[in-house]
Protein backbone atom coordinates (compact mmCIF):
# COMPACT_ATOMS: atom_id res chain seq x y z
CA UNK A 1 0.00 0.00 0.00
CA UNK A 2 1.04 3.49 -1.14
CA UNK A 3 1.80 5.57 2.38
CA UNK A 4 -1.12 7.72 3.40
CA UNK A 5 -1.06 11.15 4.67
CA UNK A 6 0.27 11.60 8.42
CA UNK A 7 -3.27 13.10 10.40
CA UNK A 8 -2.99 16.46 11.47
CA UNK A 9 -5.17 18.96 13.22
CA UNK A 10 -5.32 20.74 9.77
CA UNK A 11 -6.60 17.82 7.71
CA UNK A 12 -8.83 15.87 10.55
CA UNK A 13 -12.20 17.32 9.13
CA UNK A 14 -11.59 16.71 6.08
CA UNK A 15 -10.45 13.21 6.69
CA UNK A 16 -13.33 12.37 9.08
CA UNK A 17 -15.66 13.56 6.29
CA UNK A 18 -14.03 10.91 3.62
CA UNK A 19 -14.16 8.42 6.92
CA UNK A 20 -17.44 8.97 7.05
CA UNK A 21 -18.49 8.49 3.22
CA UNK A 22 -16.95 5.61 3.61
CA UNK A 23 -18.67 3.96 6.12
CA UNK A 24 -21.91 5.04 4.72
CA UNK A 25 -20.96 3.19 1.19
CA UNK A 26 -19.79 0.21 2.45
CA UNK A 27 -22.90 -0.75 5.00
CA UNK A 28 -25.01 0.43 1.66
CA UNK A 29 -22.92 -1.21 -1.08
CA UNK A 30 -20.68 -3.56 0.11
CA UNK A 31 -16.85 -3.42 -0.22
CA UNK A 32 -16.33 -4.68 -3.43
CA UNK A 33 -18.61 -2.20 -4.86
CA UNK A 34 -17.52 1.53 -3.49
CA UNK A 35 -14.87 2.67 -5.25
CA UNK A 36 -12.32 5.61 -3.98
CA UNK A 37 -14.69 7.47 -6.99
CA UNK A 38 -17.78 7.23 -5.31
CA UNK A 39 -16.06 8.03 -1.39
CA UNK A 40 -14.84 11.10 -3.36
CA UNK A 41 -17.66 12.13 -4.64
CA UNK A 42 -19.80 11.73 -1.17
CA UNK A 43 -17.71 13.35 0.49
CA UNK A 44 -17.25 16.37 -1.99
CA UNK A 45 -13.29 15.59 -2.85
CA UNK A 46 -11.17 14.26 -5.86
CA UNK A 47 -10.45 10.78 -6.11
CA UNK A 48 -6.74 11.80 -5.72
CA UNK A 49 -7.24 13.71 -1.92
CA UNK A 50 -8.97 9.90 -0.94
CA UNK A 51 -5.52 8.58 -2.26
CA UNK A 52 -3.61 11.22 -0.67
CA UNK A 53 -5.29 10.74 2.83
CA UNK A 54 -5.30 6.84 2.91
CA UNK A 55 -2.57 5.59 0.27
CA UNK A 56 -5.17 2.52 -1.02
CA UNK A 57 -8.93 1.54 -0.92
CA UNK A 58 -7.78 -1.37 1.47
CA UNK A 59 -6.86 1.21 4.28
CA UNK A 60 -9.75 3.17 3.73
CA UNK A 61 -11.79 0.21 4.46
CA UNK A 62 -9.66 -0.41 7.80
CA UNK A 63 -9.84 3.38 8.52
CA UNK A 64 -13.73 3.54 7.65
CA UNK A 65 -14.27 0.77 9.97
CA UNK A 66 -12.03 2.34 12.83
CA UNK A 67 -14.03 5.55 12.84
CA UNK A 68 -16.81 3.74 13.23
CA UNK A 69 -15.44 2.02 16.35
CA UNK A 70 -14.54 5.10 17.66
CA UNK A 71 -18.14 6.76 18.09
CA UNK A 72 -19.23 3.56 19.81
CA UNK A 73 -16.07 2.83 21.99
CA UNK A 74 -16.67 6.67 23.30
CA UNK A 75 -20.07 6.12 24.17
CA UNK A 76 -19.75 2.43 25.90
CA UNK A 77 -16.73 3.35 27.69
CA UNK A 78 -18.92 6.34 29.13
CA UNK A 79 -21.90 3.55 30.08
CA UNK A 80 -19.93 1.03 30.88
CA UNK A 81 -18.03 2.55 33.98
CA UNK A 82 -21.98 3.90 35.48
CA UNK A 83 -22.97 0.04 35.89
CA UNK A 84 -21.25 -1.54 38.73
CA UNK A 85 -22.73 -5.28 38.41
CA UNK A 86 -20.50 -7.63 36.55
CA UNK A 87 -23.81 -9.11 34.99
CA UNK A 88 -25.17 -6.11 33.78
CA UNK A 89 -22.27 -4.82 31.96
CA UNK A 90 -22.12 -7.92 30.75
CA UNK A 91 -25.49 -7.66 29.50
CA UNK A 92 -24.63 -4.49 27.55
CA UNK A 93 -22.19 -5.69 25.70
CA UNK A 94 -24.17 -8.48 24.49
CA UNK A 95 -26.97 -6.16 23.82
CA UNK A 96 -24.72 -3.40 22.20
CA UNK A 97 -23.55 -6.61 19.92
CA UNK A 98 -26.03 -8.95 18.92
CA UNK A 99 -29.33 -6.60 19.71
CA UNK A 100 -30.61 -4.10 16.83
CA UNK A 101 -32.88 -1.32 17.73
CA UNK A 102 -33.84 -0.34 14.50
CA UNK A 103 -34.17 -3.11 11.73
CA UNK A 104 -31.32 -2.45 9.69
CA UNK A 105 -29.01 -1.44 12.43
CA UNK A 106 -26.79 -4.90 12.68
CA UNK A 107 -26.67 -5.78 8.86
CA UNK A 108 -25.91 -2.17 8.39
CA UNK A 109 -22.84 -2.24 10.75
CA UNK A 110 -21.82 -5.92 10.65
CA UNK A 111 -21.78 -5.07 7.02
CA UNK A 112 -17.97 -3.16 7.60
CA UNK A 113 -16.84 -6.48 9.86
CA UNK A 114 -17.93 -8.76 7.12
CA UNK A 115 -16.13 -7.10 4.85
CA UNK A 116 -13.20 -6.35 6.45
CA UNK A 117 -12.62 -10.14 7.22
CA UNK A 118 -12.88 -10.87 4.10
CA UNK A 119 -10.15 -8.96 2.63
CA UNK A 120 -8.06 -9.32 6.00
CA UNK A 121 -7.96 -13.30 5.02
CA UNK A 122 -5.85 -12.25 1.56
CA UNK A 123 -3.86 -9.11 2.19
CA UNK A 124 -1.87 -8.57 5.60
CA UNK A 125 -1.59 -5.19 6.34
CA UNK A 126 -5.77 -5.22 6.73
CA UNK A 127 -5.35 -8.14 8.67
CA UNK A 128 -3.08 -5.94 11.10
CA UNK A 129 -6.02 -3.57 11.51
CA UNK A 130 -8.64 -6.39 11.54
CA UNK A 131 -6.43 -7.54 14.81
CA UNK A 132 -5.80 -4.29 16.48
CA UNK A 133 -9.88 -3.91 16.00
CA UNK A 134 -10.33 -7.13 18.15
CA UNK A 135 -7.56 -6.57 20.48
CA UNK A 136 -9.46 -3.26 21.73
CA UNK A 137 -13.15 -5.31 22.13
CA UNK A 138 -11.56 -7.88 23.87
CA UNK A 139 -9.76 -5.27 26.40
CA UNK A 140 -13.36 -3.88 26.81
CA UNK A 141 -14.47 -7.10 28.03
CA UNK A 142 -11.37 -7.43 30.26
CA UNK A 143 -12.29 -4.45 31.87
CA UNK A 144 -15.76 -5.30 32.19
CA UNK A 145 -15.14 -8.50 34.14
CA UNK A 146 -11.71 -8.30 35.56
CA UNK A 147 -12.39 -8.31 39.85
CA UNK A 148 -10.62 -9.41 42.92
CA UNK A 149 -12.41 -12.72 42.21
CA UNK A 150 -11.39 -12.75 38.52
CA UNK A 151 -7.87 -12.14 37.92
CA UNK A 152 -6.15 -11.02 34.54
CA UNK A 153 -5.21 -14.16 32.88
CA UNK A 154 -8.98 -15.66 33.48
CA UNK A 155 -10.47 -12.12 32.27
CA UNK A 156 -8.29 -11.96 29.44
CA UNK A 157 -9.20 -15.74 28.62
CA UNK A 158 -13.17 -15.05 29.25
CA UNK A 159 -12.69 -12.47 26.87
CA UNK A 160 -11.14 -14.57 24.22
CA UNK A 161 -13.92 -17.24 24.36
CA UNK A 162 -16.75 -14.56 24.62
CA UNK A 163 -15.93 -12.20 22.06
CA UNK A 164 -15.34 -15.17 19.67
CA UNK A 165 -19.24 -16.37 20.52
CA UNK A 166 -20.08 -13.02 19.90
CA UNK A 167 -18.76 -12.97 16.02
CA UNK A 168 -20.54 -15.89 15.90
CA UNK A 169 -23.76 -15.03 16.93
CA UNK A 170 -23.75 -11.85 15.52
CA UNK A 171 -23.07 -12.91 12.13
CA UNK A 172 -26.47 -15.50 13.06
CA UNK A 173 -28.30 -12.64 13.93
CA UNK A 174 -27.27 -10.41 10.88
CA UNK A 175 -27.42 -13.04 8.30
CA UNK A 176 -30.83 -13.32 9.69
CA UNK A 177 -30.89 -17.13 10.54
CA UNK A 178 -34.18 -18.76 11.11
CA UNK A 179 -33.14 -20.12 14.38
CA UNK A 180 -30.76 -16.91 16.06
CA UNK A 181 -32.49 -13.82 15.86
CA UNK A 182 -31.49 -11.06 18.81
CA UNK A 183 -33.46 -12.59 21.51
CA UNK A 184 -31.90 -16.52 20.99
CA UNK A 185 -28.04 -15.02 20.49
CA UNK A 186 -29.11 -12.66 23.80
CA UNK A 187 -29.76 -15.41 25.52
CA UNK A 188 -27.34 -17.85 24.21
CA UNK A 189 -24.60 -15.46 25.59
CA UNK A 190 -26.02 -14.68 28.88
CA UNK A 191 -25.97 -17.89 30.08
CA UNK A 192 -22.60 -18.78 28.61
CA UNK A 193 -21.10 -15.31 30.95
CA UNK A 194 -23.31 -16.74 33.85
CA UNK A 195 -22.19 -20.53 33.82
CA UNK A 196 -18.68 -19.00 33.48
CA UNK A 197 -18.36 -16.42 35.65
CA UNK A 198 -20.98 -17.93 38.33
CA UNK A 199 -23.04 -14.90 38.16
CA UNK A 200 -26.27 -14.98 39.94
CA UNK A 201 -29.23 -13.79 38.13
CA UNK A 202 -31.11 -11.18 38.59
CA UNK A 203 -32.55 -7.77 36.35
CA UNK A 204 -30.22 -6.65 33.71
CA UNK A 205 -30.27 -3.03 32.50
CA UNK A 206 -32.71 -1.86 29.64
CA UNK A 207 -30.32 -0.27 27.58
CA UNK A 208 -29.64 2.07 24.42
CA UNK A 209 -27.61 0.42 21.49
CA UNK A 210 -24.87 3.40 21.47
CA UNK A 211 -23.53 2.26 17.82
Amino acid sequence: MADPAPATENNEARRTQMLRAAAELICERGFSETRISDVAKRAGVSSAVVICYFGARDRLLVDALRYAEDSFYEAAERMLSEVPSVRDRLSLLIRWTCVAEAEDEIPGYWGLWFDLWAQAFRHDDVKVGRAQLDARWRRMIVEAVQSDELGADDAKMFALEFSALLDGLSIQVALEDPEVDSEVAYEIAMRFAERNLNLSDGLTAEVTVPR
